[in-house]
């Protein structure tokens, strides 16, 4: 049996800080991952790029059933506070678009980066090992395939249910259920929506078709590129308003975020009136969805602009400004980029990331109730959970 001062869980972006911070606090840090290569999502991310952090990161910017949850640990370390180990060990980057910051490389810099910063501590990294089982008297015991470890703190960084091609499974969820803390239901988040049967063969017909669109739910929106697949929608715009919507709720597409419609339509039947509706519509909306939306909203007789009284332009106008869809649900673990719900964050302290109720417990990261927007938020969200810990273990 080997003994340390602190085991991590899981060798993912949120696990990798909490060790490298505290190995160089002079911790005997394990650290240990099943999969055999550390930061595996961070290497996917970006596309080989990854987006590490984002320039706007701040609470408001994260969901969770307590919203304020996430204030203290994002204060105590920023993106700021990210960024300058970043340009201390040389890694170029650069600002995408919102704020998204990217390698200028690959995303392998900033694993080697944080592999570097867990050696500088000392950190006791073992791949390949699968933890079979993990209980707790007065200390905490790990069993994995290769072998048992202790200690007195033990740090959950084992993520959530999304992509499980990479290894992405509930052990986070279900060994914090063991120890007693509650669980907020997890869900798929950041992910594609699909459309009811009836609606495919439209969707199906627009497949690969991207524009700009604002799409809401609820109160809530997000002005960014919106795709349409051939089961549904996807693009940045979908992605972010899905960790929002709920089976059984709609989303309201307006796809044209910089114009009246009503009104450029009632011009262009005084201006144009011999175009057809769907070369009007392909002013500002792709050839093909043009078409597919003149098709679809209009009756066979509205061959010209000259043609369509004001309740066809209303019609039309709403279809493109207020274009109202119920998914049938989302893609799934399979395509989410994370989980929302996770381990309940009354049961932890903001500051620490300690279980209130079970001594020398952590956890950190995706496995915790907090997920932000697309584009950086959830990487800062483990940088910070992640520090946090490190901290105090």
């Amino acid at each position: 049996m080997e003994s340390f001062d602190a085991i991590v869980l899981g060798a993912g972006a949120a696990g990798l800080m909490c060790a490298l911070v505290a190995g160089q606090r002079g911790r005997r840090v394990l650290l240990l991952e099943h999969l055999d290569q550390p930061g595996a999502k961070i290497l996917i991310s970006g596309g080989g790029r990854c987006n590490f952090t984002n320039l706007d990161a701040g609470p408001e910017r994260f969901l969770s059933a307590n919203p304020h949850f996430c204030k203290s640990a994002l204060a105590r370390y920023t993106q700021h506070d990210f960024i300058a180990m970043v340009e201390r060990h040389g890694i170029a980057y650069h600002e995408k678009t919102l704020g998204q910051l990217f390698c200028d490389g690959s995303s392998r810099a900033i694993v080697a980066m944080l592999r570097a910063e867990c050696e500088a501590g000392h950190v006791d990294l073992r791949l390949g090992h699968k933890i079979t089982d993990v209980t707790r008297t007065e200390r905490f015991r790990v069993e994995t395939s290769v072998g048992a470890f202790e200690a007195p703190s033990l740090v959950l960084a084992t993520g959530g249910l999304s992509i499980p091609k990479m290894g992405a499974t509930g052990f986070a969820h279900d060994l914090a259920r063991r120890f007693g803390l509650a669980i907020v239901e997890p869900r798929a988040a950041l992910v594609p929506l699909k459309v009811a049967a009836d609606a495919l063969p439209f969707f199906q017909s627009l497949s690969g078709v991207a524009t700009e669109a604002i799409v809401s739910c609820g109160k809530t929106q997000f002005r960014e590129a919106m795709l349409f697949t051939h089961r549904g929608l996807s693009g940045p715009a979908i992605l972010q308003i899905s960790s929002y919507w709920r089976p059984g709720a709609a989303i309201t597409l307006d796809l044209a975020p910089d114009l009246d419609a009503l009104a450029f339509l009632k011009d262009r039947r005084h201006s144009r009136s011999r175009a057809e509706p769907k070369t009007v519509l392909a002013e500002f909306l792709p050839a093909r969805l043009a078409q597919a939306l003149a098709e679809s909203a209009l009756p066979p007789s509205a061959t010209t602009m000259a043609n369509l009284p004001d309740t066809a332009l209303e019609t039309l106008a709403r279809r493109v400004q207020q274009w109202e869809i119920v998914p049938s649900g989302s893609e799934g673990w399979a395509k989410a980029e994370v989980t929302a719900g996770g381990i309940d964050t009354q049961g932890l302290s903001s500051r620490t990331m300690a279980a209130r109720d079970v001594p020398g417990l952590y956890a950190i990261g995706e496995a915790v109730d907090v997920t932000g927007w697309l584009g950086g938020y959830n990487f800062q969200w483990a940088w910070s959970s992640g520090w946090c810990a490190g901290q105090e273990v």
